[in-house]
């Protein structure tokens, strides 16, 4: 494992699409071009806060995640953060890049006044999981629902 100081936290560029793209990919099975594409212009895009990150090992991005600040969700008053994707290239897994990206945007958030950090994941993600768990994450006091759309035609 690399020393801490050898990883550099920054903030997530235009220009790491096609890594993140690519790290996503190794992850998920798939290519997610069109879904990389319209988050990753809402973060370096968004006016307000830029909460987004990239992990570089010898300038090489090895890991990212995507977040954003919402101002009032689901009837909820404060400013929270919601992390919609945390990727780490499995080639890096057990080096602390996730770990690393988590705390940077924890830093962040605090410095900013926000306290809540937000995720989702699913049940059966048993590795994602335990590491939100090692992190500090705990069971949200709410239920997420969906509805099936073409299911629940009239």
């Amino acid at each position: 494992m690399p020393p801490r100081d050898e990883m550099v936290v920054r903030n997530l560029l235009p220009e790491d699409r096609d890594a993140v793209v690519g790290i996503d990919a190794r992850i998920m099975g798939r290519r997610r071009e069109e879904f990389f594409k319209l988050k990753l212009r809402q973060a370096v895009s968004d006016t307000g806060i830029a909460v987004s990150l990239a992990a570089e090992i010898d300038a090489a991005v090895v890991g990212f995640l995507l977040a954003r600040v919402y101002y009032g969700e689901f009837g909820i008053t404060e400013r929270v953060a919601v992390m919609d994707v945390l990727g780490v290239h499995p080639d890096f897994r057990g080096r602390h890049v996730g770990r690393a990206l988590v705390d940077q945007l924890r830093t962040n958030l605090l410095a900013l006044g926000i306290k809540t950090l937000q995720t989702e994941v699913a049940w059966n993600s048993r590795e994602l999981i335990d590491f939100f768990h090692r992190e500090g994450f705990l069971l949200a006091p709410r239920l997420c629902l969906d509805l099936d759309l073409e299911k629940t035609r009239a």
